[in-house]
């Protein structure tokens, strides 16, 4: 079993079958393209994308059902062929596809990326990250209510 060593988490092993790839790399990060996802228990329902080419490069994500209960995925049909899924429906969440929204740490609070979601083919691990450009959903949804304040 092969070992990553990572800037944020040590030593991990991995099975090969467990490598998601992004064909595409992901927007700043194009030369990235193998990722393992770690999932710690007392972080739940956070996962954390570790690059496999470069070790201080992860992505904190989490599922958009997590974030949005109702989350209507709409997937662009080059994206869909990209990750080897059929353009004549939409993938389901959880059946056909993981689907994963990017967290960012903002001076207002952490957002989660619902407009631009990692969607990942169960089938092959194949993914891409999934802009939707007539969606409504934003790249920076609030993940805290906007009257929550930081106590110092």
């Amino acid at each position: 079993m092969p070992v990553l060593e990572t800037i944020n988490f040590g030593p991990i092993a991995f099975e090969q079958e467990s490598v998601l790839e992004f064909p595409r790399g992901l927007p700043g990060f194009e030369e990235c393209r193998r990722f393992v996802a770690v999932q710690i228990p007392q972080t739940a329902p956070l996962v954390f994308l570790q690059s496999l080419e470069q070790a201080s490069l992860c992505f904190t994500t989490i599922p958009v059902r997590s974030v949005e209960p109702d989350y209507h995925l709409q997937v662009m049909p080059e994206d869909l062929a990209l990750v080897d899924l059929p353009a004549a429906r939409q993938p389901r969440i959880g059946h056909d596809v993981l689907c994963l929204a990017v967290l960012a740490l903002r001076e207002s609070g952490p957002t989660a990326n619902l407009l631009a979601p990692l969607v990942v083919n169960l089938a092959n691990r194949k993914g891409v990250q999934a802009v939707a450009p007539e969606s409504d959903y934003s790249h920076q949804h609030a993940l805290l209510p906007q009257e929550a304040t930081v106590c110092s």
